[in-house]
């Protein structure tokens, strides 16, 4: 399985880094070495460094992550909502964006933050007003995500950008897995925390599939090489603590570990 990394060899490097800074760079993990590639793993290959003596970023670096609400019908039903007719879309800011191992941190104005386990999608290049059928040409690859949700706060607002909003509110990682290595028919998505399951479910029970909503965005949004498109959460969300240890599995795609904890 191929394992497409973004990394820094500063241990304090911001998870949030864009691609500019002089501290990020692109590579290929294989076993304990990264084969260093360049920019978004394309040019000749660099150094080989051992992973333990870099940091694993986000594995991509999104102007925008687009997201989709309600996607499993069995989540719709367990928060009282409807299964939508059409994707369901809002926003998270890059801004929320961690990797694999950092803390999410439980901001002290929410009584009730949850974990949601996704199957997250980077864009490989430039798609708008792409067809259903041709949006494999457009995934780069797959990787895991967490939306962090703030669920109190989501449903005083009517909507979902504060709740979903806030720093380190979007886990994601530790790679992406090229599309053309990853059979979304065999993916399951899931939540464990504290080593017990809570979310368990096939990609495959997702509403709107992957292609119809790429479809959908772009016909109103344009979506670029490394943005990050959240397909949604199965049921069994539910709130953590701080303290607790959120494990995000994708299978066939890889695993992230986040600690929750106070300010």
């Amino acid at each position: 399985m191929s394992k497409l990394v973004r990394f820094s060899l500063n241990p304090r490097c911001e998870p949030t880094a864009p691609d500019s800074s002089p501290d990020v760079r692109y590579g290929r993990l294989d076993g304990d070495v990264i084969l260093e590639s360049g920019f978004f793993w394309n040019g000749p290959r660099g150094a080989s460094l051992p992973r333990s003596q870099v940091r694993l970023l986000p594995p991509c670096c999104p102007s925008k992550i687009v997201c989709v609400g309600r996607n499993y019908l069995e989540h719709a039903r367990e928060l009282g909502n409807q299964p939508p007719s059409e994707p369901l879309i809002f926003l998270k800011p890059p801004s929320s964006l961690i990797a694999d191992g950092d803390d999410i941190v439980y901001p002290p104005i929410s009584q009730r933050v949850d974990h949601e386990a996704e199957l997250g999608v980077v864009i490989g290049r430039r798609a708008r007003h792409v067809r259903a059928e041709d949006a494999d040409q457009y995934v780069l690859g797959y990787t895991a995500v967490n939306d962090v949700t703030a669920r109190d706060l989501q449903k005083k607002d009517g909507q979902f950008t504060r709740g979903k909003g806030f720093d380190t509110f979007c886990a994601v990682g530790p790679w992406i897995v090229p599309r053309e290595e990853v059979s979304l028919a065999g993916v399951r998505v899931r939540a464990l925390v504290d080593g017990v399951v809570k979310q368990d479910a096939p990609a495959t029970d997702m509403i709107f599939s992957v292609g119809v909503i790429i479809a959908f965005v772009t016909e109103f949004m344009t979506l670029e090489p490394g943005d990050l498109v959240a397909t949604g959460t199965p049921p069994g969300v539910g709130p953590v603590q701080p303290g607790a240890l959120i494990r995000i599995e994708v299978t066939g795609v890889g695993a992230i570990e986040n600690r929750v904890v106070l300010p």
